[in-house]
């Protein structure tokens, strides 16, 4: 398989892990705490890779190890909180929609702190994205007066979080495995999210069915959904372009509004034509 092929492959590979990751957060939100999901989610990811990745951590240099820690800021740390947050106010399927404002989060900072080229049609790209981002919000909003839609703005900084995460990791880490580059991130969040983990009340609800069941979903998660989801993801940074890569985003709505068929959430047809004007600035704003 040629590089360009490859590319799509893991485009489309990521796209059905992620895709299914919302579905799995709403699930480990039935029997933990939005911060427990975000911190077993990094827990187990960390222990996935340094179990299998540990020795890939010798090739990290000194002056790499800097702009390590601040991509597990920016790429893992902060969204992972953040998109457990959002969901326990939103449809898993809408905070998947939201989470397509990823590419042009990217092109836009891109362009304003890395000093990227651009093309007017990318521009218009990320204002028809926007119009379409503000369209789903206020009609979910009034669709569905249950749900706190306030939320999603975590899911827009969630993306923003994104933008800059793919950004450095592109000019800063271009040279360094995607292996090493995912297992010292999680290297570096393990104590932290051991220590915020400590401070819930998981000791109390450790016990109950209904925990143990979400803790599994939260490990599928975890290894799947973040630990070998981001060693491919940064790879396919380094071998395509950071608005490609985050071009995934088209798809994972797809496969999370399938999921969330399943477990009984619907989108009106305004929001359809919201999520649809979305793509639709997405797609605008990747196309070369």
């Amino acid at each position: 398989m040629d590089a360009k092929q490859l590319k799509w492959a893991y485009l489309f590979v990521l796209s059905l892990i992620w895709g299914s990751s919302f579905i799995l957060i709403k699930r480990g939100l039935v029997g933990l705490t939005a911060i427990q999901v975000g911190s077993f989610r990094i827990i187990f990811a960390a222990l996935f890779l340094l179990i299998f990745g540990f020795n890939s951590l010798k090739k990290i240099s000194r002056r790499q190890w800097k702009f390590v820690a601040i991509t597990s800021v920016f790429g893992t740390f902060t969204p992972a909180f953040l998109f457990a947050i959002a969901e326990t106010q939103v449809d898993s399927s809408i905070v998947a929609i939201l989470n397509s404002l990823t590419p042009l989060n990217t092109l836009v900072l891109g362009i304003i702190i890395f000093g990227i080229q651009f093309q007017k049609r990318q521009v218009l790209g990320v204002f028809v994205g926007l119009v379409g981002c503000l369209l789903l919000i206020l009609s979910g909003a009034s669709a569905h007066p249950g749900q706190d839609y306030y939320y999603v703005i975590l899911v827009v900084i969630a993306t923003l979080c994104y933008a800059i995460n793919v950004n450095l990791i592109k000019k800063y880490l271009s040279d360094l495995n995607s292996v090493s580059i995912t297992t010292g991130n999680f290297a570096v969040l393990l104590l932290p999210a051991l220590i915020i983990l400590s401070f819930t009340d998981i000791t109390q609800r450790i016990s109950f069915d209904v925990t143990q069941h979400s803790i599994l979903f939260v490990m599928i998660l975890g290894v799947l959904g973040t630990g070998i989801a981001n060693v491919l993801f940064f790879k396919l940074i380094q071998m395509s372009s950071p608005v490609f890569a985050t071009s995934v985003t088209y798809l994972i709505p797809i496969v999370a509004f399938f999921w969330g068929l399943l477990d009984n959430e619907m989108l009106t047809p305004i929001q359809f034509f919201g999520a649809f004007i979305i793509l639709i600035g997405v797609y605008l704003s990747a196309k070369k």
